[in-house]
């Protein structure tokens, strides 16, 4: 599984379009009256203010290269704040095992640079935003986890642990081991490295099974068929 484009939500357009072309670097690939789109490595990254409803935010990840991550950490602090969890600025997960570190963008969207260590690739260039190898992880808030999580074995993810899919836990959801995830949760669930909880926003989520998944504006989970 690949998330080939993630489209998001906000009302903060211009702040978002400046943050990610000017101070992180990244290359604008899609632009309209309403909304931009970024190259993240071989993902697409898009935010759109059509129809927006309160101040929508979301947690979502870029996966790095396994060997750069302290690279990586050190030109993400030239660049923005690191956010901390118990006075610490990086997480190590050692079951996967990886590292990760953690900003929030204008937008108050939780991002995360993770380098996993068993799945990505290393990288012998100098770090910079194009060492950005995909779109990792995007959060996937639901009323009800246990049913998506039913419905996502008809497209064949399944509980990267094969774990029963609760409203309370994080649900890492996936086709096969390559370092991408969706992360299927219920709401109200803090996400690490921040105050905020687990939202219900619409979005999309495009991937390489010519599948669309998402929640729509009435707030309800769906699966389409990509044209």
């Amino acid at each position: 599984m690949e998330i080939k484009v993630l489209t998001l939500q906000t009302t903060k357009l211009e702040m978002l379009k400046e943050f990610y072309t000017q101070h992180l670097g990244f290359i604008i690939c899609g632009e309209n009256p309403n909304g931009f789109q970024i190259r993240v490595g071989t993902s697409v990254l898009e935010f759109t203010n059509e129809k927006v409803v309160g101040e929508p935010y979301y947690h979502f990840a870029f996966n790095i290269p396994a060997n750069q991550f302290q690279e990586a950490k050190k030109w993400l602090k030239g660049k923005t704040t690191l956010l901390l969890e118990d006075g610490e600025d990086e997480a190590d997960f050692s079951f996967w095992p990886a590292h990760a570190c953690y900003f929030e963008d204008p937008a108050g969207n939780i991002v995360e640079l993770i380098a996993r260590y068993n799945e990505n690739p290393n990288s012998e260039s100098p770090f910079t935003v194009n060492s950005i190898i995909n779109i990792s992880e995007i959060g996937l808030i639901v009323k009800d986890a246990p049913m998506v999580g039913e419905q996502f074995k008809e497209i064949d993810i399944f509980d990267s642990d094969n774990d029963p899919v609760t409203n309370s836990s994080l649900n890492f959801m996936q086709d096969h081991n390559n370092g991408v995830f969706i992360i299927l949760t219920s709401m109200d669930r803090r996400w690490l490295f921040s105050e905020k909880k687990s939202k219900l926003f619409p979005m999309k989520i495009f991937l390489d099974k010519q599948l669309v998944i998402g929640v729509d504006k009435e707030h309800e989970f769906f699966i389409e068929k990509s044209s």
